[in-house]
């Protein structure tokens, strides 16, 4: 068991896939179209009163009433959450990209946080950390043995409180303190880099409400300093999703105007959409167009798209739109297959419901809910192979997932055969690693000099030789046993 954790660690960064999430924040639920089912709900009212009275120890009656929704919320899909206050706080915290920390982007390295870069302007900036700087102790808790999440939520914290941060840099072998403020971080969810003259590498890391405006000015920035681009790598590797206006709009930026980006589905007439290349399917209400100063260059400029297994939601609206369009090239790996919308429904001040409404499409008619976007060209992580493609979950591994509702259906031998590769790739790595009694290498970090798929990106863009992989292949979509 505590292999499998190690193992599962490993890969955890983009193994879960974020909402794509369109917000109604409303009073009241929209009324059933249906009777009530009373006996079912007598039942209900009988086991909760069994409880109230005869259950060992005294239980709060709303913790009842909260679980009992969440149950019946959870039983729908993976993606269905019923949010109480605590959850609510925090998915508000991801969709907008503001929370109160230190201000780092952060991975594991030895067991340790590895400060992957310090957020500008931040607290942690200020005081002089730096990319690679591990942390080993947060206030008196050591790290070794926490989980990211953990570790992330010992740093969140109140504004304008103290936490102290246990420093051990690698270049200069010294360990040291440092006592950091928190205060309320803007996540920058855009960041690109001049890879050398003419090409530029832009990379989306999840769409929150300020990621638009984000990229928006990344790309002045860009043609500020090469007003001639010759090629561009839109990198959404790990990119979980978001917000559904962020995702139309990347791609309209590339697009021509009023083409259709991606369509919705479902049981309500609210459900049923087509977003298309325009401010009208894009544009906050009232807002002015955020990709009115781009250069009219970017609609023509050579592209590529970075995508990989941990590429989710509405980063898969993107690739779907820009492969179907051929206005991009798709390069990676097959993405996670999220092909569903979710609609957050405030149900009173601190309480919410993320409901899932609708299935989406891309602008030719496919749905890849638990299939995903398979790339024009397969690639593999690194030049010696994939290390970890074979272990990430994607939608078609999670239970109770959508079926595609367009392929033929899987039966329970081939859910479980899928499940046994999984099993005997795990135990091979493991088998592998243990002979070196050392973990695989961490990939390098997405952008850098050692990065395999953007280095094939950018041979592409230049006309270059890639080095396509040889042992991925397309994965089917899967559908749920008995549907």
């Amino acid at each position: 068991m505590g292999a499998k954790l190690k193992v599962a660690g490993w890969v955890a960064v983009g193994a879960v896939a974020g909402a794509l999430t369109t917000m109604q924040f409303q009073a009241n639920a929209r009324s059933s179209l249906s009777p009530l089912p009373l006996e079912e709900l007598q039942q209900l009212a009988a086991v909760f009163g069994m409880v109230k009275s005869d259950y060992v120890e005294p239980v709060d009656e709303k913790k009842l009433i909260n679980d009992a929704i969440a149950g019946m919320v959870a039983g729908l899909d993976p993606h269905s959450q019923f949010f109480d206050k605590k959850s609510f706080k925090e998915f508000r915290e991801g969709s907008t990209g503001k929370f109160v920390g230190v201000g780092i982007e952060i991975g594991m390295e030895d067991g340790l946080v590895k400060i992957v870069s310090p957020i500008e302007g931040s607290p942690a900036f200020r005081a002089g950390l730096k990319s690679g700087d591990l942390i080993s102790k947060i206030d008196d808790t050591a790290v070794r043995g926490l989980s990211l999440d953990q570790a992330v939520k010992r740093m969140r914290g109140e504004l304008n409180t103290k936490v102290q941060l246990t420093i051990y840099r690698k270049n200069e072998n010294r360990t040291f303190p440092v006592t950091i403020v928190r205060e309320e971080i803007h996540q920058q969810s855009v960041r690109y880099k001049i890879t050398e003259p003419g090409y530029a590498w832009l990379r989306i890391s999840q769409f929150q409400e300020s990621t638009v405006d984000d990229f928006a000015k990344k790309l002045e920035e860009i043609y500020k300093q090469e007003p001639n681009l010759k090629g561009l790598v839109l990198d959404l590797r790990n990119d979980p999703g978001g917000l559904l206006d962020g995702a139309v709009a990347v791609s309209a930026a590339f697009l021509p105007k009023d083409v259709e980006v991606v369509s919705t589905n479902g049981q309500i007439p609210e459900s049923k959409s087509s977003l298309k290349a325009n401010p009208e399917s894009y544009a906050r209400r009232g807002g002015a167009d955020p990709l009115r100063k781009l250069p009219a260059a970017l609609k023509k400029v050579p592209l590529v798209v970075l995508v990989n297994e941990g590429s989710a939601s509405a980063s898969e609206i993107v690739a779907g739109a820009l492969q179907d369009h051929k206005r991009a090239v798709i390069m990676g790996a097959q993405t996670f297959g999220k092909g569903s919308v979710q609609t957050v429904r405030q149900l009173g001040p601190e309480t919410a419901l993320k409901i899932t409404t609708a299935r989406y499409y891309t602008p030719s008619g496919r749905s890849i809910q638990a299939k995903g976007i398979v790339p024009d060209i397969m690639l593999d992580e690194t030049a010696e192979g994939n290390v970890f493609a074979a272990l990430r979950t994607r939608e078609a591994d999670l239970e109770k997932h959508l079926n595609n509702n367009t392929d033929a259906k899987v039966d329970e031998a081939s859910e479980k055969a899928r499940e046994a590769a999984r099993e005997e790739a795990r135990q091979k790595l493991e088998a592998e690693y243990a002979k070196k009694m050392e973990p695989p290498k961490p990939l390098p970090e997405f952008g850098s000099a050692q990065d395999f798929p953007l280095t094939q990106a950018l041979n592409k863009l230049k006309g270059e030789t890639v080095m396509v992989s040889k042992t991925a292949v397309e994965r089917k979509a899967e559908a749920k046993p008995g549907e």
